[in-house]
This record gives structure tokens, sequence and C-alpha cells, in this order.
């Protein structure tokens, strides 16, 4: 295009006559088009056009009428090269250069002079030679354009733990269409047997460095190792990549570790014949857990028949695939889940979720979800305190049955919370009683050599204070921290599929709600300092 015309694309257009150089400022198509004085008296400076009239231009861009006016001396058109400017970012990533057009008969941009002007700045990383040739035979001008690039520096991944069986088999009753529940076959046991491959690690991978356009490497960090959790039971292969079961037995994924356990089975009724039962794996009876015995498993408890008012304690899970009779004094606490066909008159507590088709007059705590199925999903009388999420049919009965459902904070937190503010104390008086020791026995140290004896109580008193020091900071952050659970607890739901009746005492947080009337289809929830009732 004619040097003219791109000139009055610009709103202007400069000419050398016989009679002088001649500035056209042309009448703008709007605001934002209007010529800059300014940038014209650069460019004239740029062409070097000598003894120019400063006023001339002034004048010729007031009136931006299309009228050339003089501005110099009749002169030859100054031949000025192409300009190369480049231009690095601020991370050292990316080098550009901007090209301002020759004027005359100016030479154009080369890749000589793209280059060099990239060398100026620093750069001999990065350039993009394809593109410098390009920009050169093809130039666009007075854009930035990207013609060198660093690398940045990749991370390695970390590795990871792939296991090889089923680490969270969901406990879950089949329900029939004819609304029971089936609490029998639940395939609730992932079974293992010794030398069986349960889990390998995939090996992190290195970072890759990078480099910037001043050729500095740039450092990347290498992916961390995964480490196995690796519970009891289990052996890890010589290379540390596998793991393994070392024995017979059940899977059991617990505090994020895996562990295989031995279960011990008794084939008849937990009775006198058998007495109370203590097993560091899982416990299955066949038949029924007579009143007054106590099981405790270190892993889950599994139960066929009937439980009576017996205690039932397991590390893992625990499944009545019929239910409880506990007649006030039954007590089923699991680290895990509980699934049972119904409960009735006992004190259940879990550390996950409760799964049953009714619970009737019992003391519960529960540290996720309470999910009542089936035909009936019945909750009535007693104290239910839940985490997090309650499903049911009916809460409460038409008997007006006083049941109080507490739902938004796990209720072990509160518990918890108690005891480390009662023996947050006791560890004070701990420490107290150490350091007065302490300063007793070195203001006798000072003064002369001490005994044996009391260098010994000395160092016991040393080492106590140094335990309750540290237990003093574990207790408080960990208050610290249950403390702002229980402020931001309020998140609890109640989803009830058919009635909730009157007599139901409803807290979820601080909010507290009692039902006066019988509500059908509801979901329950705090709002603020109150319960709402909506629509499912």
């Amino acid at each position: 295009m004619p040097e003219d015309i791109i000139q009055k694309n610009k709103g202007f257009r400069i000419t050398y006559e016989k009679d002088g150089v001649f500035l056209t400022v042309f009448k703008p198509a709007d605001f934002l088009s209007k010529v800059n004085e300014n940038d014209l008296l650069n460019l004239i400076h740029r062409k070097r056009i000598r003894n120019y009239n400063a006023n001339s231009v002034t004048e010729a861009v007031r009136k931006s009428d299309g009228v050339p006016v003089k501005i110099a001396e009749a002169q030859e058109e100054a031949r000025v090269d192409a300009v190369v400017e480049a231009i690095i970012s601020q991370d050292k990533m990316r080098g550009f250069v901007k090209l301002i057009p020759p004027e005359g008969d100016g030479t154009p941009p080369t890749v000589e002079a793209i280059v060099q002007a990239l060398y100026s700045k620093g750069v001999v990383f990065g350039m993009k030679e394809d593109k410098i040739r390009e920009l050169a035979a093809k130039p666009v001008y007075n854009q930035e354009v990207l013609v060198a690039e660093g690398i940045p520096p990749e991370n390695g991944k970390n590795g990871e733990v792939r296991y090889l069986v089923d680490v969270k088999k969901e406990r879950k009753p089949t329900i029939n269409e004819d609304g029971t529940v089936n609490y029998k076959d639940m395939d609730l046991i992932e079974n293992i047997t010794k030398g069986q491959k349960l889990a390998e690690l995939i090996p992190p991978t290195p970072g890759r460095n990078g480099k910037n356009l001043m050729g500095t490497e740039l450092k990347a960090v290498d992916g961390k190792p995964a480490i196995f959790p690796k519970g009891r039971n289990v052996v890890v292969s010589a290379d540390g990549m596998e793991l393994y079961a070392d024995i017979d037995g059940q899977l059991l994924f617990a505090d994020g570790k895996i562990s295989v356990f031995a279960t011990h089975e008794v084939k008849a009724d937990v009775d006198n014949s058998t007495g109370n039962i203590k097993f560091i794996g899982n416990v299955s009876v066949r038949g029924n857990v007579l009143a007054g015995f106590e099981i405790e498993a270190g892993g889950n408890i599994e139960v066929d028949g009937v439980v009576e008012g017996a205690i039932l304690r397991a590390g893992g899970n625990i499944i009545l695939k019929r239910g409880m009779h506990g007649n006030g004094k039954g007590v089923l606490i699991a680290g895990g889940d509980i699934v049972s066909k119904y409960i009735e008159s006992a004190t259940v507590e879990a550390r996950g979720n409760i799964r049953a088709e009714a619970i009737m007059h019992c003391d519960v705590k529960c540290g996720n979800k309470l999910l009542l199925e089936g035909r009936k999903g019945l909750l009535v009388g007693g104290t239910t305190r839940v985490g997090n999420l309650v499903e049911l049919k009916s809460l409460g009965s038409p008997m007006y049955t006083t049941t109080t459902l507490e739902v938004g904070v796990d209720p072990h937190l509160r518990e918890r919370l108690k005891f480390l503010k009662t023996d947050i104390v006791n560890m004070e008086e701990g420490l107290l009683k150490a350091n007065q020791a302490i300063a007793v026995l070195n203001k006798m140290k000072n003064s002369s050599e001490l005994s044996m004896e009391k260098r010994e109580i000395l160092a016991k008193s040393t080492r106590a204070r140094f335990f309750y020091e540290n237990k003093l900071q574990e207790y408080k952050r960990e208050i610290a921290e249950i403390e702002e659970i229980l402020q931001q607890g309020a998140n609890g739901r109640i989803k009830v599929y058919g009635s909730a009746y009157p007599g139901v005492r409803v807290a979820i947080g601080n909010s507290v709600l009692y039902i006066k009337q019988e509500t059908q289809y509801c979901s329950l929830y705090s709002d603020g300092a109150d319960v709402r009732v909506g629509p499912l």
C-alpha cells in the first residue's frame, strides 16, 4: 500500500513537493480518530524533516480540514530504516518485538536486526527462529509480536497408593419389592487370603527444570513418595512397593490404614457356655447374644440372631441381622457403622453411619448419618444425636411420644471437648507441681551437691514438665479445632418421607423447634436462629 494512503488512513498525509513539504490533516470521523499532535511531531522528527514550522503543524491539526499546509521548505525525503524494539516480560519468560516501519526508502527489518535487539536485552535462549524469519519476511508494524519463549519448570507428580481390593465396601441392605429390608445377605465382608496383594505404590515422578530467556535454569520440585497405610497383619515387599496380607481374614480399612483381621466364629449363642468374648479381630455369632454378656472386637461384630440386654463394642462395624431388645441395659458401640433391623431400649454409639428399620426408646449417638429405611423407617422416644443427616419415614408417634432429635454436630466431638477441658486442668496442676519441684531442687543444687535420690527426682520432674507442656499444647490446639467445628456445625438436615408428630423436639445446631402438629413429607433445616420446615 502506498505510504500516502497509509498516512491518510491515519488521518493525515505528508507530501514532498517542489515548493516545500506539506501536511494535510483530514477531518476526523469521530473524537477517537482525531490526530494527536504529539504523535505527529514525533513522526516528523523520525522522518528527519529539517527546519519544520511547529506552529504550522499545530494550525493544521487544529483545522483538520483536509487542506495541505506547508510546514517546511523543499527537501528530499530522508531515508530512515525500520526500528526493532525488544520487550521482555517481567518474569523473563516471554520476549516480544515491536517493529516501527521505515521512512522514505529505508530498509525494512531483518532477521539479524531482530535477533540483535533480543541479544541487547539479554535474551540467549528460547528464540523462535521460524517466527523471526516470518516477521522479517512479512513485517507487522506497531504491534508486540511474541518471538521468544522460555520453558517453565514442571513439578513432579506425587506418588500414589493403588488399592487392589475394595477398601470402602458400602454397607447397604437390600430393600425387597414388598418394602421389607434384607439384613442377611448384604455381602459386607471382603475376604482376604494370606499372600494376597492388597495395594501397590505408584512412584513419584521427578520434576523437569525449566529455563528463562536469560538462560537461567528454573528448578522444579520432585514429586513426593506415597507411604503405605500399613495396619495390622499386612507386610510390605522387599522393594517397598507392594503390600500383602500376612494372614487369612477380613479386610478392614479404618483410620486411613489397611488391616487384615482373623474372625472368631461362635457357632451357637453367646451364653454361659462361651462367656464374654474379647478378640483382636472380627467376631461372628451364628446364634443369639443373651442378656448380661459382652463382646469386644478389634474389627467387626456380626450377629445372625437377636441381641438382648448385652454389650457389644467393635473397633469396626456392628451388623445385627435381626435386631436388639436392649431392655434398658443393651449397649452398641462401633468405631465404624451400625446396621440392624431394629434397636429397642438401648444405648447406641457409632462414629460412622447407623442403618435400621426402627429405633425405639434409645439413647443414640451417630457421627455421620442416621438412615431409617424399610416399611417402618421409625424413630420414636429417647434422645438421638446425629452429626450430619437423618432420613426416616416416621418421627415420633401418633401417641405424641416425647422424642428428641439433635442434628448438625458430631456428638463425639462434644464429649471430646468436655473431656479436654476437664483434663487440661489436671495437666496445668501437674505442670505447676513439676515446675515447683524443679525450682526447689535447683535452688538446693546451687548451695550443695544433690544426693542421688534428689537428682533422680529432678530428672523425673524435668521429664514430667516436658510431658505436661506438650500435652497442654496438643489439648489447646485440639480444643480450638473442635470449637471452630462446633461454631460451623449448623448444617445438619432431617428428611421425613412420612410423618413427623407432635411431641418431637428437633435441634439443629443451636436452633430448636417443637413440632406441634403432624407434618408430612418435609425437610427440616437450620435457618439462622430457627429450624425451618420445607419441602423434601
